[in-house]
């Protein structure tokens, strides 16, 4: 409690925000410095208001707005905690980097395969390419922090990327910075149960329910520039996307 008093202390001295979001923000910057943990309960309420000499109405405010946003998790009974589980906005077309780094999560991989080639039936139909077109494959495990969270098999247009070894993190950073990025991209998503192999590389159970995501990205004249799937945990992501009327 010390630190998250400190944190909201200095940040109360250059603020004029309410109160309420002056301590949401303390609480962000609390679980990106890890001072809570994802499998601990933050402090009752009721510490929380006496901690900091705040109103207790005050502090469900605050919470419940960093509930609202998918931060925090309220189970009943047992108190708020963090929430592990990562929203996905099916709608936006984002890199799975971008939006680690933006829950203040460390992304990284682990390398199955990189490896130069030739279409496939398959590929060729999906990305609109001749027969013996020229294409990257990258073939890894994508963790947050140290948790695995997904298995990646993507297919890149070869002109697309400058070689084979431009891709590090992100490889929608590779391709903007070869001004290849895609625009706008068709998603499919389907549910399946995890193979032994799966689970294996996923640290998982095997006939643990997953995701499967197929995506096919567009550059803005309308080619087509990587073909992609991606197997996620089923208990680590939700996929949501936002519905209007016509």
């Amino acid at each position: 409690m010390t630190s998250l008093a400190e944190i909201m202390e200095t940040m109360g001295q250059t603020s004029s925000l309410p109160l309420y979001q002056l301590l949401q923000r303390a609480l962000r910057e609390a679980i990106d410095k890890r001072i809570f943990g994802p499998d601990e309960a933050l402090p009752a309420e009721r510490q929380l208001a006496s901690e900091l000499s705040i109103s207790r109405i005050t502090v469900r405010k605050a919470i419940d707005g960093l509930v609202d946003e998918g931060l925090l998790v309220r189970r009943p009974g047992s108190g708020n905690f963090i929430n592990t589980r990562i929203e996905k906005n099916f709608a936006k077309l984002t890199s799975f980097s971008e939006d680690m780094r933006a829950r203040g999560r460390t992304p990284r991989s682990v390398w199955l395969k990189r490896s130069e080639g030739t279409v496939t039936p398959e590929e060729a139909l999906r990305l609109r390419l001749s027969p013996g077109a020229p294409v990257y494959r990258f073939n890894r495990i994508r963790f947050a922090d140290d948790v695995p969270m997904c298995l990646e098999y993507a297919t890149i247009v070869a002109s697309a990327l400058p070689a084979l070894d431009a891709v590090d993190v992100s490889m929608y950073e590779a391709l903007e910075k070869a001004g290849n990025r895609p625009v706008r991209a068709l998603q499919r998503l389907s549910a399946l149960l995890l193979n032994a192999e799966q689970a294996a590389l996923l640290q998982a159970q095997q006939g643990d329910a997953g995701l499967a995501v197929e995506r096919l990205g567009f550059l803005r004249d309308g080619r087509a520039v990587e073909f992609c799937r991606s197997i996620f945990r089923g208990d680590m992501y939700d996929f949501v996307a936002e519905l209007s009327t016509p």
